[in-house]
């Protein structure tokens, strides 16, 4: 017996977003289940892609370039493309039935910025089959991706390092 497709959002200004999303795709692949990861905004660097190397089951495709820029900056419009790219591989990941866990990274962060279009995301992930869980991740979530969720997390930043002057430390924030 199959089971709808399930819908999880990771979201809110605090730490730990990405990190939940990765432990689901760390579990799923522990159970012999496949998961894809593509990340939206965040480019090379952090260290889930040496971690995934080695292991079977989790596959992270990377589309951002990294640090976005205003909208009003030229260099906004790559980083629009680079993320229409990662929608496209996003809707081939979903489609061709080879994973059982998506996981989108950074992908409400990129609708709230205006990178991507709410309603060609929520056309993709309505694309998915029963029995496949999304994952979305990152600040802003808007309520129309809320209300497609059957389940949302809002991390909430108490307290950061980083406001203190501390730099992003490998292993926690890269």
């Amino acid at each position: 017996m199959s089971t709808p497709t399930r819908i999880l959002i990771f979201t809110g200004d605090g730490k730990g977003k990405t990190t939940a999303a990765l432990g689901m795709a760390l579990r799923a692949a522990g159970h012999g289940m496949r998961a894809c990861v593509v990340q939206f905004i965040k480019s090379a660097g952090s260290g889930e892609h040496q971690a995934v190397r080695g292991l079977s089951g989790i596959e992270i495709l990377r589309t951002g370039l990294r640090f976005l820029p205003p909208a009003d900056d030229p260099a906004f419009a790559r980083h629009k493309e680079a993320a229409g790219d990662g929608l496209k591989k996003t809707g081939a990941a979903i489609a061709s039935g080879h994973f059982d866990v998506v996981v989108l990274d950074e992908i409400c962060l990129a609708v709230a910025e205006g990178l991507l279009d709410e309603s060609r995301v929520i056309e993709t992930l309505r694309q998915a089959r029963a029995n496949q869980v999304i994952v979305l991740t990152g600040r802003h979530a808007t309520q129309n991706l809320i209300d497609l969720a059957d389940t949302v997390t809002e991390m909430r930043c108490l307290k950061h390092a980083l406001s203190s002057g501390r730099q992003a430390q490998k292993g926690v924030e890269r």
